[in-house]
């Protein structure tokens, strides 16, 4: 990204390392004026002309740490949503997910979305096993399809992404 002056932050929540990998991925389509940290580590966006912001879902929508970081420091910023989850991304239900996730960013201005599907930890799966909710038992028996996800191609559709957006960027500043 040209892009001069500006100065973006990529930011993101982590449980098992796919929202990582996909921060990690879009960090590296970003040619200068970037940084990468965790929601944690970030105290203020005042700096920022950007903010990429990713998250996995929970529960069928952003987890809490997402809402309250979207509420707290994307507010009147420009930004997109990187977002990783267990389902294969043509999952008819997926969409209310990423719906939830563009509804709790209402402040922002959204220049973009992208979602992929991560690895299903042994843990989360067995808590889901355990939760009693048919869906998420459903979910968590499917496990083994999330095996090695995000691959090399959906961390290409992320870099592509990164892309999109600077372009974008670039052309609105």
């Amino acid at each position: 990204m040209k892009g001069g002056n500006m100065h973006i932050l990529i930011t993101y929540m982590s449980h098992t390392g796919n929202t990582k990998k996909v921060a990690e991925a879009i960090f590296d389509e970003i040619a200068s004026g970037k940084e990468i940290k965790r929601f944690f580590e970030v105290t203020g966006t005042g700096g920022y002309d950007f903010i990429f912001e990713g998250f996995p879902i929970h529960a069928f929508g952003p987890p809490d740490q997402a809402k309250d970081f979207m509420k707290e420091f994307l507010k009147g910023k420009k930004a997109a949503l990187f977002i990783t989850h267990a389902a294969h991304e043509d999952l008819p239900e997926l969409q209310q997910w990423l719906d939830r996730s563009k509804e709790a960013a209402g402040g922002a201005e959204l220049l973009g979305t992208f979602n992929c599907q991560g690895e299903l930890s042994e843990e989360i799966a067995e808590f889901m096993l355990d939760s009693g909710d048919p869906d998420l038992v459903a979910y968590a028996k499917n496990r083994s399809l999330t095996l090695g996800q995000p691959d090399a191609d959906r961390l290409q559709k992320a870099r592509d992404f990164a892309r999109k957006i600077a372009a974008k960027l670039e052309r609105y500043g």
